[in-house]
């Protein structure tokens, strides 16, 4: 079992990157992520553009897929030690994530380094394009191989932090009344939420789990725009997550989320963009949110599986 004891800040601008130190205590990683139909390719930009020294981090494949096929989801504590050691990472390291879009798919790169015990993992706030945006520089070309191999001991997963189907399922039929029923936070957008937009996954069903609240993973982002056009996103300031919240679910649910009252797990299409809520609830200080791996792809690929809309 392997953990670290220092606790690095969930976000980091891009000046307080580029301030670190260039040791072997430090590792870069590129988390980028783009859904299977679109037309951008993550290893191609990273290889376009890179932040220096950073190394390409493919979260689908440091993964186990579930018994659907599923992409991306959480890997063993043996192949999450395994790419730590590909990496040059150590149970010290600080680890320092990012994406492409600004703030996407490192929140779930983060979530999958602290729910093994790797606190010492922070992302960049804003992403590549911020870090551009303010003029640091970056790498080109077809990176080179690194040669550096480390230990990384087999941490203990937080299997807590882990939801799968019958845990959901067992959730959706307990009574809102009941102090053990965990909320449920959807991190899609509301539409397909509610059933009146198809999935971006062909004959996926629309519509949510049964008792599940709309959070979409926007709500927590703020949108910018850099000197060459492009938009990039970030993460709301604390004060306006905790609005966001609080418009989005209401005062009481919010509440009760800040206050720790019930357990919440956050969901979405495939379990990259719950990161980003799972991200914006630990910023707001709630306690042990957990991520339904799986998420509404997992579920609404089982015909046993009741789905709600608000049609």
């Amino acid at each position: 079992m392997s953990s670290t004891t220092a606790v690095a800040p969930l976000l980091l601008p891009p000046d307080a990157v580029n301030k670190l130190p260039t040791t072997r205590d430090v590792k870069i990683l590129d988390a980028t992520w783009f859904m299977p139909n679109s037309t951008r390719n993550a290893r191609k930009e990273f290889a376009t553009r890179r932040i220096p020294r950073a190394q390409y981090l493919d979260l689908d494949e440091v993964a186990t897929p579930s018994e659907l096929g599923l992409m991306h989801m959480m890997p063993s504590e043996r192949i999450f030690a395994n790419a730590c050691e590909r990496f040059g990472i150590t149970p010290s390291t600080h680890v320092i994530l990012y994406d492409g879009h600004g703030v996407f798919s490192s929140p779930r790169a983060l979530f999958m380094f602290r729910t093994f015990g790797h606190t010492n993992s922070s992302v960049i706030d804003g992403g590549i394009p911020r870090w551009l945006a303010e003029g640091f520089p970056i790498e080109q070309g077809e990176p080179q191989p690194t040669h550096e191999q480390t230990t990384y001991p087999v941490p203990e997963l937080k299997t807590s932090l882990i939801q799968s189907y019958d845990q959901i399922v067992k959730n959706s039929q307990m009574s809102p009344s009941d102090t053990a029923q965990s909320l449920i936070l959807d991190a899609r957008a509301r539409a397909r939420f509610d059933g009146t937009a198809p999935e971006p996954r062909p004959g996926l069903p629309s519509g949510h789990i049964p008792g599940s609240f709309s959070l979409p993973f926007t709500t927590f982002l703020r949108e910018h725009r850099s000197p060459n056009g492009d938009t990039y996103t970030t993460m709301l300031p604390t004060p306006d997550l905790h609005r966001a919240l609080l418009n989005a679910v209401g005062p009481a649910v919010a509440e009760s989320i800040i206050n720790g009252d019930k357990r919440i797990i956050t969901s979405c299409g495939s379990g990259m963009t719950a990161g980003v809520l799972w991200l914006g609830l630990e910023l707001l200080g709630a306690k042990a949110v957990a991520l339904y791996d799986e998420s509404w792809t997992g579920y609404a690929l089982r015909s046993s599986s009741k789905i709600e809309t608000s049609t």
